[in-house]
């Protein structure tokens, strides 16, 4: 019973390390965080890479919160998105250790070979499709090209964003609300 306990305690802890991307800068360029490329004096190139665990929709919250944020920072009022893009990365895993690791048996559980009768039906020496598994990992990138202007931003154009209100209605989203 005393090993159930620490084996579901060690589930717990493992599932906790699994949390999206924090809103943040990719370390050097590189990671997952946002980035972005000065093109000309009032053009960037922004990216926002999330990790495995990561939404699309954060993703690309993420990447219109920093188009705002840089927009701001940079003393411009609202920014149009030339172009921007979305991608969906898969990757496939498999393993050939057993999905599930709960059997009956003598010796130290991560002792190998330990022997003994799994239950629920997947683990060692049932076979094909229990002794090994295939997950797919999606990881989504961001990419857009914005300019970024002065003044009142024009009506008449879907691309145009009033910065400071993309970071209003988005910051709690992308950068989290206390007690929520």
């Amino acid at each position: 019973m005393f090993r159930l306990i620490i084996l579901a305690g060690a589930a717990l802890l493992m599932a906790a390390c699994a949390t999206s991307t924090p809103y943040g800068p990719a370390a050097n360029g590189k990671g997952y965080g946002f980035s972005e490329q000065r093109i000309e004096s009032n053009r960037y190139r922004i990216t926002f890479r999330g990790n495995s665990v990561t939404s699309r929709e954060t993703v690309e919250n993420a990447l219109l919160y920093r188009a705002a944020e840089l927009t701001v920072e940079l003393g411009y009022d609202y920014f149009v998105a030339i172009e921007s893009d979305t991608e969906a990365n898969k990757s496939y895993s498999t393993t050939s250790e057993p999905a599930f690791y709960g059997r009956y048996g003598y010796g130290y559980p991560f002792y190998r070979p330990y022997y003994g009768f799994p239950y629920y039906a997947y683990g060692w020496g049932w076979g094909q499709p229990y002794d090994s598994y295939t997950r797919e990992i999606t990881r989504y990138s961001a990419v857009a090209y914005v300019a970024m202007f002065k003044g009142d931003k024009p009506a008449d154009n879907p691309q145009a964003f009033n910065a400071r209100e993309v970071m209003a209605n988005l910051g709690p989203y992308v950068l989290g609300e206390p007690g929520r």
